[in-house]
């Protein structure tokens, strides 16, 4: 079998291994598969390149732009997934292994994809929360923005997860107009060298955009600047390190971290023998221990359940875990692979010694395990091992040391205060899950461990068919986690892409807010056009372009046809003495839906032409009471403008409706639907 020689994408260029190179053996046969690593790459070049080349193409970029390109990437993986699945394989990892790692990569694209259309505007500026008043009148305004870093992010990746742990990185910064350079962990790195090559021959990135270094990562971290951003995931030892270099400390690079994480699993004191809590418990510890051969930052190391179902957790673990198939991953019937390499199969070894010094052995001798389809001594093969650790409080290894495999320990807990004892004593997790169907039970665990954990993941029999897993971190959803486990975050939608842009405070005047935001702000200047807006197309209307309605007297007649029509007949709006009793009406007054519907009266004009569909309303309040004999008036203003589609876009109305005296008695947000021609 040919070894190969796993590239570094550098500057545009492939660049192969040298003398420097690191043997690559493959954990399914102790084969050597490849080699990686080339001690002469210009690491200041790539910084350089990632800057000038790769960031300024994705800033011209709007987030949109990114985020079809983004979808793009993500299909055309989806046409090569074969061929990942192939290369992994000598990972160790199986079947549902690569549903977990490629597919989960790609999915993860296209959720970033999707947030990047609907979630961030079609521009290169992103509006980070309100408007901020800072005058009296209104003439002094504030509001935060977030534009992209111009440096480069440096990923620095596990060996777990050769694709998802670099897509997962990848969605976010890019989506944020920032280049990055990859560094997988060498162990798989040919996985993740055939990853990029796939990425970068669909012609879909700019120049630049992604670059990566197979093998030691140099002097890469000496030359990194306050522009650029690392992003680690790895071990604790390994994060202080890298957090460490002088430049980081230097320049406050900022340093994005994810590391070991003792997590934890809680069964609910009302999840007994019998109840589907109780088997989706055992269900989901079983998946986490044997998914990737445990070699998840997410797996369970800890499992806490009441000192009375102790027994009943372990006697029904050890069924689940004995029917564990481990062998050759490329066998379908295999439902656990070997470890990724030899040495990791060492340190696990290691790391459960140790733990062995707190609990007992309960299941799984690293010696006595049968393997199906391939040499048990040759490949870097483990069985599940689970210890039960009967005195919890005083222990010091179960909460301090993490064996990155499949192993786990059950520990006994009284109460609740006692099992978030527990639970907290791993010094900060990526995750802990609660397993019961008791709400409050639930609420108080949120409570004493939400500041420990990045992630709570609740689940019970109304859940548990949809539910994802404890060991799922989601793009929708933070991934990160407090104290050990690294004090950063990842993914969380648009919180993960706000982590490669800089927030800035801008202070101006209303049009000058309006011209640097491409949202109209209340008190910048209109535009009048002679023509009823909705008879423009999306391309013709101007942010800030507005109609002021002519009045409409709002008569004691509306109001009671109004409540009979709809049995809205609440008694501020029908009994005169009763509405004069409540503090905020001085009598009758108008019903609120009845003011939108005459609104939309004053400002619609009713033709066939661009305007498609009225699809909702935001942000509504209801500022001062209307009363039989006052008038009301519109004012309609084009706020902000958003593409959808090829055919039409998105716009969004600042609408205020004000009384007799110019005082306003309504505002709200109409989102229309316009097309770009007259077709």
């Amino acid at each position: 079998m040919a070894v190969q020689n796993v590239e570094s994408h550098v500057a545009g260029q492939w660049i192969g291994c040298d003398s420097a190179a690191r043997d690559i053996h493959s954990a399914v046969t102790g084969d050597l598969i490849a080699r990686a690593g080339n001690s002469a790459l210009d690491t200041e070049a790539m910084l350089e390149y990632a800057r000038a080349k790769g960031g300024s193409a994705l800033r011209a970029m709007t987030f949109h732009d990114r985020a079809r390109m983004l979808k793009a990437l993500a299909l055309h993986l989806g046409q090569h997934k074969k061929a990942l699945y192939d290369a992994s394989f000598a990972t160790g990892s199986t079947h549902k292994d690569h549903l977990i790692d490629i597919d989960g990569g790609i999915g993860t694209l296209l959720v970033f994809a999707s947030k990047g259309r609907r979630e961030m505007p079609d521009d290169t500026i992103y509006l980070d929360g309100n408007i901020e008043q800072l005058s009296r009148s209104g003439t002094f305004l504030g509001q935060h923005i977030c534009t992209s870093l111009t440096g480069a992010a440096v990923h620095i990746n596990a060996f777990n997860f050769p694709v998802w742990g670099m897509l997962e990185k990848l969605a976010p910064t890019l989506l944020a107009g920032v280049p990055a350079i990859v560094k997988p962990a060498t162990a798989t790195c040919y996985v993740t060298e055939l990853c990029v090559r796939i990425m970068l021959e669909s012609g879909l990135l700019p120049d630049g955009a992604v670059q990566l270094i197979s093998g030691d990562i140099g002097a890469l971290l000496d030359d990194v600047g306050s522009q650029d951003v690392i992003s680690f995931t790895g071990s604790a030892q390994t994060a202080l390190k890298l957090r460490s270099t002088p430049s980081i400390l230097h320049n406050a690079t900022r340093f994005i971290a994810e590391q070991d994480s003792l997590n934890a699993s809680i069964l609910g004191p009302d999840a007994e023998v019998g109840t589907p809590e109780f088997d989706l418990f055992i269900k989901e510890i079983t998946r986490e221990t044997t998914a990737k051969a445990g070699q998840k930052c997410t797996a369970i190391r800890r499992i806490i359940a009441p000192e009375p179902l102790v027994e009943a957790v372990i006697t029904a673990l050890r069924k689940t875990l004995e029917r564990t198939i481990i062998g050759d991953p490329s066998d379908t019937a295999t439902q656990m692979g070997p470890l990724v390499s030899q040495a990791q199969r060492r340190d696990v070894l290691q790391k459960a010694a140790l733990i062995e010094q707190d609990a007992t052995r309960v299941f799984g001798h690293p010696e006595k395990f049968q393997v199906s389809g391939a040499d048990r001594k040759k490949g870097a093969f483990v069985p599940p091992m689970l210890f039960y650790c009967e005195t919890p409080d005083t222990a010091q290894y179960v909460h301090d040391v993490e064996a990155f495999g499949p192993v786990s320990t059950v520990m006994p807990y009284r109460d609740l205060d006692h099992a978030l004892r527990l639970t907290n004593k791993g010094k900060g997790s990526l995750v802990a899950s609660v397993i019961t169907n008791d709400g409050d039970f639930a609420r108080q665990a949120a409570l004493g461990a939400g500041a420990f954990h990045g992630r709570l993941y609740f689940n019970n029999r109304q859940s548990m068919n949809e539910s994802t897993g404890h060991g799922s971190p989601l793009p929708h959803m933070v991934h990160g986690g407090p104290g050990r486990a690294g004090g950063g975050e990842e993914l969380g939608g648009v919180r993960g892409v706000l982590h490669y842009m800089q927030r800035t405070a801008v202070q101006g005047s209303p049009d000058i807010l309006t011209r640097i935001n491409r949202k109209w702000t209340a008190g910048s200047a209109e535009v009048t056009r002679d023509a009823h807006p909705f008879t423009r197309t999306f391309h013709e209307l101007e942010i800030g372009e507005t109609l002021h309605t002519a009045s409409r007297e709002i008569s004691l007649a509306d109001i009671e046809t109004f409540a009979h029509f709809t049995g809205d007949t609440f008694y501020a709006h029908m009994d005169e003495a009763a509405a004069k009793r409540n503090p905020f009406f001085p009598g009758r007054v108008a019903h609120g839906y009845l003011l939108l519907s005459f609104a939309a009266g004053l400002f619609v004009q009713p033709d066939e032409g661009p305007v498609l569909a009225n699809t909702g309303l935001d942000n509504l309040r209801f500022l001062k009471p209307v009363q039989a004999g006052d008038s009301i008036q519109v004012h309609l203003t084009v706020k902000q403008k958003t593409p959808r589609n090829q055919d039409y876009g998105e716009v969004r109305w600042h609408v205020t409706l004000t009384n007799q005296n110019g005082e306003r008695a309504a505002e709200y947000e109409l989102l229309t639907m316009n097309a770009y021609s007259r077709g």
